[in-house]
Parts: C-alpha cells; sequence; structure tokens
C-alpha cells in the first residue's frame, strides 16, 4: 500500500479533501506526522504504519476536519494507534504539523490512549483510569512511555 498524502499547506489539504466523498469526510481519517514534521493522511481503514510508508514517526491517530465558513479546521484529534503506540507527549509534533499548514485545532488531544508495554510479557496494553497493570499478565506496568522498536529506535 502506498503512504498516505503529505499535507504542508492549505492547498494540499483542499486538493486532498476535495478527492474525499461526503461520506468520508464525516469519518475520522488515520494520520501519521512523518519525521520531516508533515502531516500525512490515509482513510481511516488503513494502518498507521502503512500510512508512514513504514518509517518511524513522530506522531499518530485519528483525525476528524470540519468546514467552517471560508476554511477547513480540524474537529477532533486523537493519539489512537496500535501500529506506533504514540505517548500523550506527541502531541506538540501534531500541534506543529497542522500549525505548519495551517489548520485550526484543538489546543490538545480530543482523545488522549495511554499506551504501555509490559516489562513483564512484553504486551502492549492501553491504560485506562490510570490503573497501570497490564491486562495480559497482572504485571505492573510503568507510568513513563516505554512503547519502542526491539532496536531502540522511537515510533512515537
Amino acid at each position: 500500500m502506498a503512504p498516505g498524502t503529505r499535507i504542508a499547506s492549505v492547498a494540499d489539504f483542499e486538493s486532498w479533501a476535495g478527492r474525499q466523498s461526503p461520506a468520508d469526510l464525516a469519518e475520522p481519517f488515520t494520520y501519521v506526522v512523518g519525521l520531516d514534521g508533515r502531516l500525512r493522511l490515509a482513510p481511516r481503514r488503513s494502518e498507521h504504519v502503512a500510512c508512514a510508508g513504514g518509517a518511524p514517526v513522530l506522531g499518530a491517530g485519528e483525525i476528524t476536519f470540519v468546514r467552517e465558513p471560508g476554511r477547513w479546521a480540524v474537529g477532533e484529534v486523537s493519539n489512537q494507534s496500535t501500529g506506533y503506540c504514540p505517548d500523550v507527549t506527541s502531541w506538540p509534533a501534531v500541534a506543529r504539523a497542522l500549525d505548519g499548514i495551517p489548520l485550526r485545532r484543538p489546543a490538545a488531544f480530543t482523545h488522549e490512549v495511554v499506551f504501555r508495554r509490559c516489562p513483564a510479557c512484553a504486551e502492549h496494553n492501553i491504560v485506562r483510569e490510570a490503573d497501570f497493570v497490564c491486562v495480559f499478565c497482572g504485571g505492573a506496568l510503568p507510568e513513563a512511555w516505554n512503547v519502542d522498536d526491539a532496536d531502540g529506535s522511537a515510533r512515537r
């Protein structure tokens, strides 16, 4: 699958949005922010890793757009990506990518997902209600983000 569409300007975004159906525009899209700081968009059914062309990212999740008078804006944005499991601290990179287009955006993720890898069993977990316990083995999960590749390269 080809990487997602790179969006670097309002013209890029409007061209991309013009190719989407009204039904698709009503749904969230998969996004990543590449190491170049640019937003890439793909249909929601796309995997984040495919959207990024398999490369490491600064941020990833789901995003919706709304049409405001005379412009587009971000309606909702999350870090929900089980392919990259980005930390909530990836927000500044996402904000910079959106500001660089520019698109009006929320002040923070509208839905934050806390991901942790269990040190005991190595499974990825979504932490709910600040309960840092592995759902697979019952082990304690660290409070700091620790989901990275085995070789230590960050895929945030």
